[in-house]
């Protein structure tokens, strides 16, 4: 996946707007998250195990969501990565968001919505993905993961995150997890339409 181009492009005006893109950037994310669950074609790697583990539990999406969240941060401890707001806000918004969404979605048999469910929920969590990551307020527990780990083993980012997918993904389809064309999809798109969008939310400092 290619990495992110993380260059600002916008001068911060105030720290609320900054705590609204972040806010808005992870219900968004969350309703992305819904959409491709609901589409039945495939998901992201992350996701085919929060669904392995929804089908093994019976808990909710959302609330494996936020368990594998927690999970992941505890993870963060031997790699020496901090939380921030976004961080906490990531596992709180996220989780509760998906499973609004899912609440009010329901499953999609006709395959033309099948498709525009999952087209969409790749566009639309692109955007997310951007608005969260550019508002600078603290990356999302996986995504501290990815640097943590990058950094403590002298690693490339692209290596570490190939690393990491291809166990979540695996993990995933051997608990039920849906694997499909969203999954290829995903894997192929979601790099370029992030770098493509997130130089135009991007924040940074005043000097």
């Amino acid at each position: 996946m290619t990495a992110l181009d993380l260059r600002p492009v916008r001068v911060s005006v105030s720290p609320a707007r900054r705590l609204t893109q972040l806010l808005a950037g992870l219900a968004l994310y969350g309703a992305s998250m819904a959409m491709m669950t609901r589409a039945g074609l495939g998901l992201a790697p992350w996701d085919v195990l929060h669904e392995g583990l929804t089908e093994r539990t019976g808990l909710s999406f959302g609330t494996v969501v936020a368990i594998a969240s927690v999970v992941v941060l505890l993870l963060w401890i031997p790699l020496r990565q901090r939380p921030g707001l976004g961080t906490v806000a990531n596992v709180l918004v996220v989780s509760v968001t998906v499973d609004l969404v899912r609440a009010v979605l329901p499953n999609q048999h006709a395959i033309g919505w099948r498709i525009a469910l999952m087209l969409g929920g790749i566009a639309l969590n692109a955007f997310a993905t951007a608005a969260y990551v550019g508002a600078r307020l603290g990356p999302g527990p996986r995504d501290g993961l990815m640097t943590g780990l990058s950094a403590r083993t002298g690693w490339s980012v692209r290596v570490v995150r190939t690393g990491i997918e291809v166990t979540v993904l695996a993990a995933g389809w051997l608990l039920g997890g849906t694997i499909g064309a969203g999954t290829v999809l995903y894997a192929l798109a979601i790099g370029p339409l992030t770098q493509a969008i997130l130089p135009r939310v991007a924040w940074r400092e005043s000097r």
